[in-house]
């Protein structure tokens, strides 16, 4: 089973992609300082593909 966590704060969101019951993370990532004029996109994957 694949479950999605996703944090979400005023000005970011977080998420991480696993496979349980393994605890395995595919992918995970975060989007920051949301609503201002530069904002900060990162991600990473476990593997190529998702």
């Amino acid at each position: 089973m694949k479950i999605l966590i996703i944090n979400s704060g005023s000005s970011s969101i977080k998420y991480q992609l696993m496979v349980m019951p393994e605890n395995e993370v595919i992918c995970s990532g975060m989007i920051d300082r949301i609503g201002l004029e530069i904002s900060n996109i990162a991600f990473k994957t476990a593997s190529d593909s998702l």
